[in-house]
C-alpha cells in the first residue's frame, strides 16, 4: 500500500529550484547594492527599513522558490500531496523567516557598529 505519483511534479521542482537560485542572486546583488551604498554614504546617514524593503521582493522570490522545491520533492519521494504540503510548508517558511530576521538584526548590527565589524579575518 504505497503511494506512488502518476505524475511526480517534475516541473514543479524544476521551477522552484530555478526561482531560489536566480532570486538568491537577485537578492545578492541587491544586498551588495545596500552594502556599497552604505559604505558611500555612511551607515548612519541610510535607514534601515528602506534597505529591507528593497530586499523584500529578491527574498520573497527565494521563499517561494524554496516551497515549491521542498514540496514537490517531498511529492517526488512519496508522499501525498497534502502530506507533503502540510510538511514542507512550514519547514520552509519557517526557515525563511528565520534567515529574514538573521538579515535584519545584521544590518542593525552594521548600521550601529560599521560595515568593519563583520570582517572577522581582520580581528586576531
Amino acid at each position: 500500500m504505497y503511494y506512488f505519483p502518476t505524475h511526480p511534479p517534475y516541473f514543479v521542482l524544476a521551477f522552484g529550484l530555478f526561482a531560489a537560485v536566480t532570486s538568491g542572486a537577485a537578492l545578492t546583488g541587491t544586498l551588495k547594492t545596500v552594502v556599497s551604498k552604505w559604505q558611500s554614504d555612511g551607515a548612519e546617514n541610510s535607514g534601515t527599513a528602506l534597505s529591507k524593503n528593497a530586499l523584500l521582493f529578491p527574498f520573497l522570490g527565494v521563499t517561494i522558490g524554496l516551497v515549491s522545491f521542498l514540496v514537490a520533492g517531498l511529492e517526488i519521494f512519496g508522499f501525498p500531496p497534502t502530506l507533503a504540503l502540510a510538511i514542507g510548508l512550514p519547514i520552509s517558511l519557517l526557515t525563511c523567516l528565520l534567515m529574514w530576521v538573521q538579515l535584519g538584526s545584521m544590518m542593525t548590527f552594521v548600521q550601529t557598529r560599521g560595515i568593519s565589524s563583520l570582517d572577522l579575518d581582520s580581528m586576531r
